[in-house]
């Protein structure tokens, strides 16, 4: 059971707390750029009286609580950053900031840890160091990679590290907790063909990459349904492809770009083979030059054995047994808190926000999709979120 002090802590800290959040939304900062927010954050925790580091991946903040002599340490982490998506949402709290939105939650999470953090340090019902790991850039920048790199683990050794994403679609009151692969590695590509421009009614004098480039697309399917064993998901998808200006003209050169997703490093490394493979024989077949960029992007999320237990328990007495689900399908999605648990082992859970039906009705309630400009997380389950970061400080050292 929970404690009793937690439960007689959370009805004033709980609506502090959703009001902290709404004042995140309505100031969404971008990878890098969370400034205000980093105040905001950093503020809150030093009003605390924990030990609060700053800088790492220019705007992220760590903050250190330890109680009692143990010598073992965990990490909690939750993202800061908004989306360039121009919100829809017309309730008091929407961004103030045009192309600017809190589409995902990160607002909600770092409100939600920032929660957990007051909770902790007035409980202390631990033995050992808890760090407080508020990161910038989830959105596609890296910023775990870059805390990795600038030395997050050096600076703050830990033997576990733990994450958390909420996920409409779910109902409120429930939580995903999954060993193994829960979210995608996504790389990005971009190819450019080189032909011959020349008259639309003379192809023959030209050296048409439309053509070449329509039997890219095609074949770089076959890399998929053809080299792939059909039970490892992998997802290639061109998502661009732009050619010429004029009805008349066959152009000079197109470009493509688009996106793999796997859950594997190992496939990673077999799609990016792959698509260079083809690519020559593309050139080969139509008498095109392709240029390929392949940029690798995150990599997959895993979730280790031990952690997971630990987190699987902890969901289980905040929601209950017939409330965790542990057999969830991964999400094709990307998620960077893969950089840190690729260095210590971690685990990433979901917690429900709603339905997922995009109804629009601007009640700030959630149940939008993630990335929707409808988008809002739920309040709801604030404190849903906090008892779980503060069971998890309280048994994550087991």
């Amino acid at each position: 059971m929970l404690t009793d002090l937690l439960s007689d802590l959370l009805p004033d800290i709980v609506p502090r707390i959703a009001a902290f959040r709404r004042d995140l939304h309505a100031h969404p900062e971008l990878a890098f750029d969370e400034n205000r927010t980093a105040d905001k954050v950093a503020g809150y925790l030093d009003g605390l009286g924990l030990e609060v580091h700053r800088g790492l991946a220019q705007t992220g903040v760590v903050a250190t609580l330890t109680v009692g002599n143990g010598g073992r340490a965990i990490g909690l982490r939750a993202d800061m950053d908004a989306l360039p998506l121009t919100e829809l949402n017309r309730f008091p709290h929407h961004s103030r900031y045009a192309g600017k939105m809190h589409a995902c939650g990160h607002d909600g999470h770092t409100a939600m840890l920032l929660g957990a953090a007051e909770v902790l340090s007035k409980t202390r019902n631990f033995d050992g160091t808890v760090y407080f790991i508020f990161q910038p850039a989830e959105e596609h920048e890296g910023g775990g990679r870059v805390m990795v790199e600038e030395g997050l683990f050096e600076r703050f050794p830990m033997q576990r590290v733990f994450g958390l994403h909420n996920w409409p679609g779910m109902p409120a009151g429930t939580m995903g907790v999954t060993e193994g692969p829960v979210m995608a590695g996504t790389d990005r590509f971009e190819l450019t063909i080189t032909g011959r421009g020349g008259h639309a009614a003379m192809p023959h004098q030209a050296v048409d990459v439309v053509v070449a480039g329509s039997a890219l697309v095609q074949a770089l399917q076959t890399l998929v349904s053809r080299t792939t064993d059909p039970l490892d998901p992998v997802v290639l998808s061109v998502t661009r492809f732009h050619a010429g200006h004029a009805d008349n003209v066959l152009p000079e050169s197109a470009v493509l770009g688009g996106t793999v997703r796997t859950l594997n490093t190992a496939l990673q490394d077999a799609m990016e083979a792959g698509l260079r493979r083809i690519c020559v024989g593309i050139e080969t077949t139509y008498g095109v030059s392709i240029s390929l960029n392949y940029a690798r992007g995150y990599p997959p999320t895993v979730n280790a054995a031990a952690p997971t237990a630990i987190a699987r328990e902890v969901a289980r007495q905040v929601v209950g047994v017939e409330h965790v689900l542990t057999q969830l399908q991964p999400s094709m999605g990307a998620e960077d808190f893969a950089y840190l648990s690729q260095v210590v082992p971690g685990c990433y859970v979901w917690l429900g926000n709603d339905s997922g039906n995009d109804s629009g009705n601007d009640q700030g309630k959630g149940g939008c999709m993630l990335h929707s400009p409808h988008y809002d997380f739920n309040d709801e389950i604030i404190a849903t979120g906090i008892r779980y970061w503060v069971r998890l400080a309280e048994c994550g050292f087991d």
